[in-house]
């Protein structure tokens, strides 16, 4: 089954408020809520006010992109206070700030080993905790994210398409890690300087990855992250195309 949604980062320039207008006016289901800008680690109150204007507008809060980095010097109480009273089902971490080709052993399992401390504290206030599928973490090649999962059994992972794959390569990652699939992060990037485009302009790659995704039998959220001159009015025409293809 697909929820469909906006990540809040996309327009770090707008208000909550003036974000929960868009989403309602794309009528999509709901909204990931930014850590850095949004909803801040630590700020109870804003979180429980931001919680409030998405359920007053009949939106859902689909996750907390906390932006936490699963590195010694951080601390994931504020975190998951925040995602307490956001009433976020799930928080959205960052594997380290290396790629994975750079961390040795040691370093794979403390983040492993903090991986698990985290989802349990997050588990018992039944709330999930995914890692976000990134580029200069763990989780930037499939077989890295593969193993560290392994490590990490409490944990999922989002997925959005790699950068420099083939679409064969892509959909063979989605499948790999669709067993511990949360949420997928939607934009369509052309070339190596990543010019955004238009959804549309990846109906056929998108309609297959989502259609792969809504076949799993849990719930997860399709939320578009990035749009064309961050625009609203390009959200707006993307927001059309993503409920199109959530009916798959």
């Amino acid at each position: 089954m697909l929820t469909t949604g906006l990540v809040s980062i996309t327009f770090r320039q707008l208000t909550p408020a003036q974000i929960v207008q868009l989403v309602s006016q794309a009528k999509l289901d709901g909204i990931e809520w930014g850590g850095d800008v949004h909803v801040p680690h630590g700020d109870v109150a804003q979180a429980r006010a931001v919680k409030q204007l998405t359920q007053d507008a009949g939106l859902q809060v689909l996750a907390y992109g906390s932006y936490f980095r699963l590195r010694e010097d951080e601390a994931f109480e504020p975190v998951l206070a925040t995602a307490i009273a956001l009433r976020a089902p799930l928080i959205r971490v960052w594997a380290g700030n290396q790629a994975s080709s750079l961390v040795d052993e040691a370093a794979h399992e403390r983040i492993a080993t903090d991986s698990r401390r985290i989802a349990e504290m997050a588990g018992r206030e039944g709330i999930r905790v995914a890692y976000e599928f990134h580029g200069n973490t763990l989780t930037d090649t499939l077989e890295s994210t593969l193993h560290l999962l392994d490590a990490a059994p409490q944990m999922q992972t989002l997925w959005q398409p790699p950068q420099g794959l083939t679409e064969d390569a892509q959909l063979e990652g989605l499948r790999a890690v669709l067993p511990r699939l949360a949420n997928v992060h939607v934009f369509q990037w052309h070339g190596p300087e990543r010019t955004r485009m238009p959804l549309s302009a990846g109906d056929t790659a998108w309609r297959e990855r989502l259609s792969m995704v809504a076949q799993d039998v849990r719930a997860h959220a399709a939320l578009i992250e990035f749009v064309t001159g961050d625009d609203p009015a390009a959200f707006l025409k993307d927001a059309a195309t993503l409920q199109i293809w959530a009916l798959v």
